[in-house]
């Protein structure tokens, strides 16, 4: 395989329509059903927290993290992070994810910062990245979703036994909230 120049940024104001329509393009409208979108949905996600992913000038790729909370705990939503097909298997994905979950992690630190990321997704791409599934009856969704698929990572020394009770959008504090 080729090396491509990848290039990872903030995530911007001006990325906006080019992700919406890689998104729509590489998840369809079939999205609008998903758990995970119902969380997101309404719910501003962190500009702070989110990376694009160019060839060139080239919008190949996008990762979001968006506040929710499970039970108590303040977290983070991974998703929807998106490649264009040409450009997968290029480890552009992980790249994102990695660099979303480095700069989450500095953060995790403050007074009502998240302390774990979670998604909904494949264990053995995730895994990689340091997700570990969810014991079964943990944690419960606003919809249907497969619970061997209900992942987390954590940004602190947060135990996985804390991971416990209702995924619901947001948390305090809202001042780091996306613009």
């Amino acid at each position: 395989m080729t090396d491509l120049s990848v290039s990872l940024f903030p995530e911007n104001p001006a990325d906006d329509a080019a992700i919406d329509r890689l998104v729509a393009r590489t998840f369809g409208p079939g999205r609008f059903a998903r758990t995970a979108y119902r969380l997101r949905e309404g719910n501003p996600h962190r500009r702070d927290l989110s990376f694009t992913a160019y060839i060139g000038t080239m919008l190949v790729g996008s990762v979001r993290l968006t506040p929710i909370t499970i039970g108590t705990t303040p977290a983070l939503l991974l998703g929807p992070l998106t490649v264009e097909p040409p450009f997968r298997s290029h480890g552009i994905g992980r790249r994102l994810v990695e660099r979303a979950l480095e700069v989450a992690r500095g953060q995790a630190a403050g007074e009502g910062a998240a302390r774990l990321v979670l998604l909904v997704g494949d264990e053995p791409y995730y895994g990689r990245m340091g997700f570990k599934r969810v014991p079964r009856g943990q944690v419960s969704l606003p919809g249907p979703v497969d619970p061997a698929r209900v992942l987390v990572c954590p940004l602190d020394a947060t135990p996985m036994e804390a991971v416990r009770g209702a995924v619901r959008k947001g948390f305090s504090p809202v001042a780091r909230a996306s613009a």
